[in-house]
């Protein structure tokens, strides 16, 4: 599993330890058995940006405290240079980087987000999370699915989206297909 994986889940180790919460409690918010939210604790499973955000919720710490392993500390605006952002590749389906990591209270979430093509005839996860999605297609042809509606995305499309449906990305034509993703 990737390093970054590995590092969220003993984030959130130590967050359970530090409150005193046991896993089982973590385990029923994020709507899993104990085994799964174990095996996300010790990077042997990806944690999702849905199950993130419950805990970040729940417990009052910023989900980039949990994705990235800083605080935000800038109130007034936040500049993140080209390719300068942190990023965390998940499952090797899809490779985040914030655009707003350091900007504390923000409302949005933005992303830069790449989608490599998969081996095969391999299928993407489907992901849900609380809010809603902007995503607007830079380069590539990305193949959207919410639900069982599969769209196809050039650059210069856009979709927004109530992200609680169950939702995924696929890159097309061999090539990998790169959009900005705003969370709300």
């Amino acid at each position: 599993m990737d390093e970054a994986i590995k590092q969220i889940g003993e984030r959130l180790k130590g967050l359970r330890e530090v409150l005193n919460i046991p896993a089982e409690e973590v385990a029923e918010l994020c709507e899993i058995s104990l085994d799964h939210y174990l095996k996300i604790e010790s990077g042997e499973a990806d944690p999702s940006v849905y199950r993130l955000s419950k805990i970040s919720k729940r417990y009052g710490i910023d989900l980039d405290v949990l994705l990235f392993g800083e605080e935000p500390r800038m109130k007034g605006y936040y500049v993140t240079r080209k390719g300068q952002g942190p990023e965390i590749d998940r499952n090797n389906q899809y490779k985040y980087q914030s655009l707003a990591v350091g900007f504390k209270d923000r409302k949005v979430n933005p992303f830069m987000v790449q989608v490599d093509p998969l081996p095969g005839d391999k299928k993407p996860n489907k992901n849900g999370h609380n809010g809603q999605e902007y995503d607007y297609v830079i380069e590539g042809q990305l193949e959207v699915t919410i639900e069982e509606k599969v769209m196809v995305l050039n650059p210069g499309d856009s979709i927004y989206f109530d992200s609680r449906k169950s939702h995924c990305f696929r890159s097309l034509n061999g090539e990998p297909a790169k959009f900005l993703c705003i969370i709300i």
